[in-house]
């Protein structure tokens, strides 16, 4: 079921994103800029919390979580604690909330548009897990970089 599936992997990965932010050597390291690298894994980390918090958060679960998406991208120094424990709340989110929801509702519209269109919920989950994969990727290779 598609779902237990979408469940399954947001949980894999976000798991891997705490292995990730884990393994840089220095938590200063998480908030180097380099050369062509515009975001560090510090605030690519934020981004992904904040865009799961609210897309699936407060958009499809109601949580209340109110996203500050500038920040996500401006912070800086914040402690590799705190954005483990945010990793957490996320996983938590996710899941509960997909678990939450009837099949049903995976065919129908997303609540919100996303870039001025609208989508089917289970489209935008599928989106929704491309972009984390995609980011994690990114924070993979930048501590390979830096590391």
């Amino acid at each position: 079921m598609l779902k237990d599936a979408l469940i399954e992997i947001f949980e894999r990965d976000l798991r891997k994103t705490k292995e990730e932010i884990g393994l840089y050597k220095n938590e200063s390291d998480l908030w180097i800029v380099k050369a062509d690298i515009s975001n560090s894994a510090g605030n690519l980390c934020l981004h992904l919390i904040g865009n799961l918090k609210y897309f699936i958060g407060t958009v499809l679960g109601q949580s209340g979580y109110v996203r500050d998406r500038d920040n996500e991208f401006a912070a800086k120094g914040v402690p590799r604690d705190r954005l483990l424990s945010e990793l957490d709340e996320t996983i938590s989110v996710v899941t509960d909330t997909l678990q939450r929801m009837p099949d049903e509702h995976f065919e129908k519209d997303f609540p919100i548009e996303k870039r001025g269109e609208i989508v089917k919920t289970d489209h935008m989950l599928i989106h929704l897990l491309g972009h984390l994969g995609y980011h994690l990727g990114q924070i993979n290779y930048h501590r390979r970089l830096i590391g």
